[in-house]
């Protein structure tokens, strides 16, 4: 056939990028539709350096990003490759001329995506939306002053940016474990013509909120607990630590300051490992409006 006949009901696996615009709420009314237009040139731009064909492309407009999909027929490492490249050229090129410049995130996914009248939708879409969006990608861009950050979804990492190619360095990027409404997931994160970022900086967050943990933060799902002691959901029993041994039943050895130990208290908790005081200090709260002993 000629054309490509389909209907709502088949789901194709096509490539799914989402670009979104650093700060976008911070665009006045008269701001908004340049900086719209500076996204569109920079990506469509591309693609033609690229080599793609703009038809070939589904292109839904965001606001303030693109929602994209590109067929199996033109090779996802196109896309990672050069046309990341063009992109991030094209970027630098429009931020030259701005006093405050456009940071873009885009992410990556490769799954089944349903096509009708008004767009795109299915899980793939929505994880490609939850990796652009996610604070990793967006702590990367402020921290590093960065103008574009890239995130792809562990499969995509796995079955093309890990066996490399033309523009595509394996070793610029940077694992991080996410927390999404989904359930966690693994992305892999990168700065174009940069080295790999240190995911490992960023900490964590709570779940369900796009909330994040970096490879070497504290382990997600520790939340504060009552007197501001860390107490882990997955181990809610009351007993204090305070005191007790840490060697015991059920809580491991910190000798060498292993993130992964939890406690659990109720009330105040102060864990201390391996210091020498020079000078009287004292450790713990003061109640009252008596004197403090050192």
């Amino acid at each position: 056939m000629a054309h490509e006949a389909f209907d709502a009901g088949e789901a194709r696996y096509e490539l799914v990028v989402s670009v979104d615009a650093r700060r976008s709420g911070q665009y006045n009314d008269a701001e908004k539709p340049r900086m719209r237009q500076r996204i569109y040139r920079v990506l469509e731009s591309a693609l033609a350096q690229a080599g793609v064909v703009r038809d070939a492309v589904h292109m839904e407009d965001r606001g303030d990003g693109v929602l994209m999909s590109v067929p199996g027929r033109i090779a996802v490492s196109r896309l990672l490759g050069l046309w990341m490249v063009e992109v991030h050229e094209n970027l630098r090129e429009e931020n030259g001329s701005l006093l405050v410049p456009l940071g873009l995130r885009v992410a990556m996914h490769v799954g089944p995506v349903r096509h009708d009248s008004r767009g795109i939708s299915g899980r793939a879409v929505d994880l490609t939306c939850r990796l652009a969006d996610s604070s990793v990608a967006r702590e990367l861009l402020d921290r590093e002053r960065a103008d574009l950050v890239l995130a792809v979804s562990d499969s995509l990492y796995a079955d093309v940016v890990q066996a490399g190619g033309k523009f595509i360095d394996p070793a610029r990027f940077a694992p991080a474990r996410l927390a999404l409404k989904e359930g966690a997931v693994t992305a892999w994160f990168h700065l174009p013509g940069r080295p790999a970022p240190d995911t490992g900086a960023l900490g964590p967050e709570e779940p369900g909120d796009g909330g994040v943990a970096g490879t070497g933060g504290v382990a997600a799902g520790v939340s504060a607990g009552a007197g501001g002691a860390a107490v882990s959901p997955a181990d809610p029993s009351p007993e204090a630590v305070d005191g007790g041994d840490p060697d015991s039943e059920g809580h491991e050895d910190d000798e060498d300051g292993d993130a992964s130990v939890r406690y659990a208290a109720q009330g105040d908790l102060s864990v201390h490992q391996h210091n020498v005081y020079q000078q009287p200090v004292h450790i713990g709260r003061v109640t009252g409006a008596g004197p403090r002993k050192d």
